[in-house]
């Protein structure tokens, strides 16, 4: 989907309405459908709100200046799902009101965007600095998807879902965001190793957030701003990791693994959809942003760094950040989409954009497969992302950069079959799968990455 400033919305909000309360306090707008599904009853789809990523946009911002920015884009967040709290709470029953809302939103991102450019602007020598096109980008629309189940897809799914049906949790996912991994066809293509590949890997031992290391925080992308991601992550690996880390903090502190790698892993958490009131009911992050229901504990937790089918790796510099996947995929396409769902017993077998459906005896799994190419200088980027890359398809990384340790998470769930689970996401992302994520900030010392690149290039495989 094309992102152009002032643009005119597209979508209509149907004559049937009605506001339905999501566990938490929040609420979520479902509009009837004029066309019958194949049970002859309407079908149901819901409105959000789709704007331009501004962040991803940003290709340089001036050291001096990132503090700014990042908080300028955090409040920018912030107004989205403010704006999206008003539409779900019921208070837009009309083209005129839809339109004012999003004239308000459009006001306030326009402010906020005047800021970024500003201070972007200040730190790169004057107005001449400006980044161009950023004013542009201050227009949302209405955007329509499934709702979530309704009554004859909840009684379907099992007790589970119709609790959460008449908990009235209605912010997703729909019925259909998931399929039965039985029905997926094998999809899973590695390239051959060459003669020089660096066939070994190193595996950090962290657990599975047994300390119970839980915060609606993004120190990468929103530094220095309680709730900067609007829904709550999982940590393991180092012990103090929040908003307000620092690289300092972050080397003085203890960590979960148990070689002492204290880098920071984490990624949503994932719930079940089930009715019930989990402690972050009331909390932002929580039900305050939409995401509700019990919080799964993972089964299994593995972090394990690997080597290039073409070459030897070199280390990651300490501190590196990377980010795999968008939380904002829904609205912003699937082009930085990455992580992958699969059920054990199956994960030749990779979804993106479903959640899997799996058997009895069967575990839900997410895979974060992270780039492995860096460009031999910044730890960072503007946008947290061309800074580093993915090889290509035989393996090889692009001119200019080169080849690092592949860090692969694989997270195991216990899922009752026929239970509705979700993603944690921002509020108007609606829990879609295909807005999974991870996040990893490298803090292994010299000694321990030398450890590991040499396990990695030398073929070996330690633990």
């Amino acid at each position: 989907m094309s992102h152009k400033g002032h643009r005119r919305p597209r979508f209509k909000l149907l004559a049937m309405v009605s506001a339905l309360v999501l566990g938490g306090g929040g609420v979520a707008v479902v509009a009837g459908n004029a066309n019958a599904g194949q049970d002859g009853r309407p079908g149901q789809v819901t409105a959000t709100i789709d704007c331009p990523d501004v962040g991803d946009r940003l290709t340089s911002v001036p050291d001096q200046a990132r503090g700014e920015v990042d908080a300028n884009l955090a409040q920018l967040d912030v107004q989205v799902a403010d704006a999206y709290r008003r539409l779900a709470a019921g208070e837009v029953r009309g083209e005129a009101q839809k339109d004012a809302l999003l004239g308000r939103l459009r006001d306030q991102r326009s402010t906020t965007i005047s800021k970024v450019s500003d201070a972007i602007g200040r730190s790169s020598g004057g107005q001449g600095g400006r980044p161009e096109g950023l004013d542009q980008l201050s227009g949302c629309e209405m955007k329509e998807a499934p709702a979530a189940q309704d009554d004859a897809a909840a009684a379907e799914a099992g007790p589970d879902a119709a609790a959460a049906r008449s908990a009235g949790q209605q912010g997703g996912p729909a019925k259909s965001d998931f399929v039965s991994i039985t029905k997926v066809r094998p999809n899973v293509r590695t390239p051959a190793p060459s003669a020089g590949a660096s066939k070994g890997s190193f595996t950090s031992e962290c657990g599975r957030n047994e300390n119970g290391h839980f915060n609606p925080d993004n120190v990468i992308v929103a530094p220095g701003v309680s709730n900067g991601a609007h829904h709550m992550h999982d940590y393991v690996g180092n012990k103090t990791t929040d908003a307000f880390s620092t690289n300092g903090s972050l080397a003085a502190s203890g960590t979960t693994c148990g070689n002492g790698d204290q880098s920071t892993y984490y990624w949503p958490v994932l719930r079940l959809r089930d009715g019930r009131a989990e402690r972050d009911a009331k909390a932002p992050g929580g039900g305050q942003d939409a995401n509700v229901g019990t919080i799964l504990r993972p089964k299994q937790v593995s972090i394990t760094f690997k080597g290039s089918p073409v070459g030897q790796v070199k280390a990651m510099p300490r501190f590196l950040r990377i980010i795999t996947g968008d939380a904002k995929a829904f609205s912003n396409g699937t082009a930085n989409a990455n992580a992958s769902w699969s059920c054990t017993g199956f994960e030749d077998r990779q979804l993106k954009d479903k959640y899997p459906v799996c058997p009895k005896g069967s575990d839900v799994v997410r895979t974060f497969t992270f780039q492995s190419c860096w460009d031999g200088r910044n730890t960072d980027s503007a946008n947290h992302r061309t800074h580093v890359a993915f090889a290509d398809k035989s393996g090889r990384c692009k001119k200019g950069f080169t080849a690092i340790p592949q860090l692969v998470q694989r997270i195991t769930y216990g899922v009752t079959p026929g239970a509705r689970f979700a993603v944690d996401s921002f509020p108007e992302q609606l829990h879609k799968p295909v807005t999974d994520h991870g996040d990893f900030i490298n803090v292994m010392s010299d000694g321990l990455m030398a450890r590991a690149v040499g396990c990695v290039n030398s073929g070996r495989s330690c633990r």
